[in-house]
């Protein structure tokens, strides 16, 4: 099972604590460090600056750090052309060598779309451009250098594209689809990703929705997918330092609820092993204190040895 890190930029961050993080996170070993892609803040203590772009952060820290997997969980198709982000996506890997990963999703948080003037479309449309936008993508992104692209679709429409530039990855970035949607998710997932993603959920939640991408999958062919979570964890060495990291996961906010693990890092291991045991090769750790550097070393050190 793999560690990875999940940071919510939306929160209050600066550009400068986002890479002191993620440098810091790559010297502990962890798999990856990976983005939301919002700009309305969520929590109602959410502070100054204000949020950065996620794609903007991608590109800077695609040249400040060397090995750690860096990605969005999830892009917002919402926010962006497909055509404009498979060039941006594809940019960002070759400045990084070959180590991003996209995750997109249909977009879900209105606040972000009412409070800079972006269109925010009924659910039905939002997850028909979602798909759209993975077929352009894909479609630029697998047309043989020399060759067009053009594209009809009911919300795109791309006309003699020269597909450039392609993604230094082969045969293309990693794709992920993520979401707690029992239909249109999973089948999203079972067409075009490499791993298929939960926010947040329970064992026995998770085991029900991976259960269905597992179907979907199969009824669609190709390789299993990769199965991941992300998850708040809160774990110390005293319980003070648990109550601490707790309170602040706890904060009431906008998104949905959820239930983060909690404990000493002995307790951790057995309560990621829940998930282990359904399939979950990949756990995205929810980093709310991007200053709380010292809970990186502990889960670096006490938790991520043992899975």
């Amino acid at each position: 099972m793999e560690l990875r890190l999940f940071t919510e930029p939306y929160h209050g961050a600066t550009y400068d604590e986002l890479l002191r993080a993620a440098r810091h996170a790559e010297e502990c070993g962890f798999d990856g460090f990976f983005v939301a892609d919002h700009y309305h803040p969520m929590h109602f203590t959410d502070a100054l600056p204000g949020p950065t772009d996620a794609w903007t952060t991608l590109a800077g820290l695609a040249r400040e750090t060397s090995t750690i997997r860096l990605g969005t969980l999830m892009s917002s198709a919402t926010f962006r052309q497909p055509g404009a982000l498979a060039v941006i996506a594809a940019q960002v890997d070759a400045m990084s060598g070959g180590r991003l990963e996209l995750g997109l999703g249909a977009g879900w948080f209105a606040l972000d779309h009412s409070a800079y003037g972006i269109p925010f479309p009924p659910p039905a449309e939002r997850f028909e451009r979602m798909e759209e936008q993975f077929q352009v993508i894909t479609g630029l992104w697998a047309t043989p250098p020399g060759e067009q692209f053009s594209y009809e679709g009911r919300h795109y429409r791309l006309t003699d594209s020269p597909a450039l530039p392609k993604p230094v990855q082969r045969p293309r970035v990693p794709l992920i689809v993520g979401g707690r949607g029992p239909r249109r998710t999973p089948a999203l997932a079972a067409r075009y990703a490499d791993e298929f993603n939960l926010p947040f959920t329970s064992p026995a939640q998770s085991a029900e929705l991976y259960a269905g991408a597992r179907a979907a999958r199969t009824a669609a062919g190709g390789p299993p997918l990769i199965l991941s979570v992300c998850l708040g964890i809160a774990s110390g060495r005293t319980e003070a330092e648990i109550d601490t990291r707790l309170a602040l996961l706890e904060e009431p906010s906008r998104l949905p609820p959820e239930e983060p693990l909690h404990g000493s890092p002995a307790k951790i291991v057995d309560l990621l092993g829940e998930y282990a045991a359904l399939g979950t090769s990949r756990v995205y750790v929810r980093l709310r204190d991007l200053s709380d550097l010292d809970h990186l070393d502990l889960l670096a050190t006490e938790v991520a040895p043992h899975l």
